[in-house]
């Protein structure tokens, strides 16, 4: 049980250190294009930011599902890199189809897997929502022109 919770609370830090690194190159985009930003017009701009926004949460959280998946298959947990991609896919969306279980000896990970993913999920989704409203709030500050 302990080797369990070592080596899932290792991939959670990896899966929110990726977020983190992926936070700081999305904070660094996001101040260089900042005066085009909050020009006019900005209906564009916020669509080409959600756009954008959506396909970085993404990618964070393909990266997280993919960490899962390739710790479960170097642990054995599962036969082939498939089973542990779409085993990972499911715990991390707290979706829990049930068809594909954990061997005993690795199944607290399946739980730390969910929680990871809940808190990926719960993170992002304040970052991004967080953004638009800084972005927007600037937006208005401008003064028309």
């Amino acid at each position: 049980m302990a080797l369990q919770i070592l080596l899932g609370s290792i991939v959670m830090v990896a899966t929110l250190a990726v977020g983190a690194a992926a936070l700081y190159l999305l904070e660094l985009a996001s101040a260089r294009g900042r005066s085009w930003l909050v020009a006019e017009p900005h209906w564009p701009k916020i669509f080409v930011v959600l756009i954008g926004s959506g396909l970085w949460a993404m990618l964070v959280l393909t990266i997280g599902v993919w960490l899962w998946a390739l710790s479960f298959w170097a642990l054995g947990a599962f036969p082939d890199l498939e089973t542990a991609v779409y085993f990972s896919v499911v715990c991390f969306t707290t979706l829990g189809f049930g068809d594909v279980l954990l061997p005993t000896e690795w199944r607290i990970m399946g739980g730390m897997t969910a929680a990871n993913g809940l808190l990926n999920f719960g993170i992002l989704s304040a970052i991004l929502v967080e953004g638009l409203r800084d972005l927007r709030v600037e937006q208005g500050r401008r003064p028309r022109g």
